[in-house]
This record gives structure tokens, sequence and C-alpha cells, in this order.
């Protein structure tokens, strides 16, 4: 986890795969407005569980409860991105932690992971 601020230039690359839609450039100068809290996170189906976690990309459908059902109004200023796959979460990783990330395991590891 780290706080960043966030480049324009940084910002268009990470929303690349958004470039052609009509609310791109909205997108980059949110992002861009303030500090940034980039995370890794880790686990089993770490993906599918994160996205429920953070809630649907409307904030009016999002469930009570997620990160966007309790401090988002507007799609276009939904707090969260959330990886929506391993390879995406892949290459944002490697595009936010270019110096990569550090390796940790809890000694409780084993008491809540089955073998």
């Amino acid at each position: 986890m780290k706080l960043v601020n966030v480049e324009k230039s940084f910002a268009e690359k990470h929303y690349a795969d958004l470039s052609s839609k009509p609310f791109f450039g909205g997108l980059v100068e949110y992002i861009v407005s303030g500090p940034v809290v980039a995370m890794v996170w880790e686990g089993k189906q770490v993906v599918a569980t994160g996205r429920k976690i953070v809630g649907a990309t409307n904030p009016l459908a999002a469930e009570p409860g997620t990160i966007r059902g309790d401090f988002a109004v507007d799609i276009g200023r939904n707090v969260i991105h959330g990886s929506d796959s391993v390879e995406n979460a892949r290459k944002e990783i490697a595009l936010w932690f270019p110096e990569g990330i550090a390796e940790w395991r809890s000694n409780q590891h084993p008491w809540i992971y089955e073998a």
C-alpha cells in the first residue's frame, strides 16, 4: 500500500483501455485531483471477492456495505478502482508497483487457509 499523487500521463496509461470512451477525460481529471491510496490485495479468489467488497460500478446499484454503496453517489466519482481480472491485476500491479511488492506471510496462514 502506498499514497501517491498521480500524474496525468500515468492516469492516461492506467485507463488506456477506456481512452475511446466519452468519460475518459473526466476520469483522468478525477484520479489526478488528489492523492490516491494504491494497494495490492491477495488471497483466494481475491479478484472476485474484491469486486464484491468494492461494489457495482454504478454506485446507485451498489449494495449497502460495499465501498461504492457506502461512499459514492455518481458513477464518474465512484471513489475506488478494482481490477476486473487476474490478468488486469497483474498489469496494474506492475504499473503501480514497478519496485515490486513486499512478500510476507502471517504465521497464522495455515490456520486461515487449507493446504
